[in-house]
């Protein structure tokens, strides 16, 4: 099963101050152990949300707002995505995140783990939707 470990955004990530090289270091060395257990898929930081944008449809037409976004504790500084054997599996890996290892300047470093659907999750496929997720996983598993 995949989950998704969603790392929230703070003051600090969203004021666009870079990691130091010590902080990209401890994330490298953990992101590393992930790549090692062979349960990692994919990870990334996010830039903040003033160089981003919502797009919300009210009644179906889309409305874009550009960003900087008020509620940080509603948006996401970076993520990762993990291929475990169950929920507590997910919930260790996000345990073992190193930020008692990088500084905190009193903020709360949180991880929200979603579990994210499968095409099994849903009883009626269509042939079309079955051969594009198939060739979306055999483009992830295939070495670049």
């Amino acid at each position: 099963m995949r989950f998704m470990m969603l790392l929230k955004a703070d003051r600090i990530t969203e004021s666009g101050a870079l990691p130091s090289h010590q902080d990209l270091e401890v994330m490298g060395k953990y992101n590393e152990e992930l790549v090692k257990a062979g349960v990692l898929l994919d990870a990334a930081g996010l830039q903040p949300s003033s160089k981003g944008a919502t797009v919300t449809f009210q009644n179906g037409k889309p409305l874009v707002t550009d960003g900087p976004f008020a509620e940080t504790q509603e948006l996401l500084a970076g993520y990762w995505v993990i291929q475990v054997k169950s929920k507590e599996e997910a919930i260790e890996w996000a345990r073992r995140a190193p930020f008692d290892r990088l500084p905190s300047d009193g903020r709360i470093a949180e991880i929200e783990l979603r579990q994210m659907f499968e095409l099994t999750d849903f009883p009626e496929v269509p042939p079309a939707v079955a051969e594009l997720e198939a060739s979306f996983n055999a483009d992830r598993t295939r070495p670049k």
